[in-house]
């Protein structure tokens, strides 16, 4: 349970590198490359999500999401999450195209991975039915550029062995985390906008079972 709780927070961390993309409909999922064993926690991608709002020309506020994330939280701790990033989905074809290809550049990089290692026993004590809110810090990958990013989730221990875990708040990030200021000025420009905002809040539901 507590392996859940630190892999949502890894999941916020992602969610915040990826909004700060501004911009992006959904692609073939990509494979998670935890393997999970008996009692480990794995995400549950068809109850899980991954939301960030991007702001451009200083007013206009648009909800995007990722469609496909994966991963889970093996017994000994460790804690990876994968984002699809071909599965951003901003609503409008040519700017996922733009997503995919200027600012991710999937074709290289097809995934953000977050990844962290938890003590198996500090949420050990959570009933069912009850709720903890927790701190989390994690280390997230994107475009062979690495930053720690910091989370604040509740968790809830919905049954014995599924757990669900959102934002509390959310959580910001910015283009210059991971180098990809330029990339944002591309996208700009292509869509002829007086500005897009390098900083976004990302929210999450993430779903964990056993």
């Amino acid at each position: 349970m507590t392996q859940s709780l630190r892999l949502l927070a890894c999941c916020a961390a992602l969610g915040l590198v990826l909004a700060s993309c501004a911009e992006a409909p959904s692609t073939p999922p990509a494979e998670s490359a935890v393997t999970l064993g008996e009692g480990d926690w794995a995400i549950d991608p068809k109850a899980s999500h991954l939301s960030y709002v991007s702001i451009k020309a200083g007013e206009i506020a648009e909800a995007n999401r990722f469609d496909t994330v994966s991963g889970g939280v093996s017994a000994d701790g460790t804690a990876r999450l994968e984002v699809a990033l071909a599965s951003v989905n901003t609503g409008i074809e040519i700017r996922d195209q733009r997503m995919r290809d200027i600012f991710f550049q999937v074709a290289e990089f097809p995934t953000a991975v977050v990844t962290a290692q938890l003590d198996p026993a500090q949420f050990a004590a959570l009933d069912v039915g009850t709720a903890m809110v927790q701190p989390l810090t994690a280390k997230l990958e994107l475009k062979g550029m690495e930053a720690d990013v910091d989370a604040r989730v509740q968790v809830a221990r919905v049954s014995e062995d599924r757990v669900i875990a959102t934002t509390i708040q959310p959580i910001i990030i910015t283009t210059d985390m991971f180098g990809l200021t330029d990339e944002l000025g591309e996208l700009r420009a292509l869509a002829q906008l007086p500005s897009i905002s390098p900083a976004v809040p990302v929210t999450f539901t993430l779903a964990f079972q056993r």
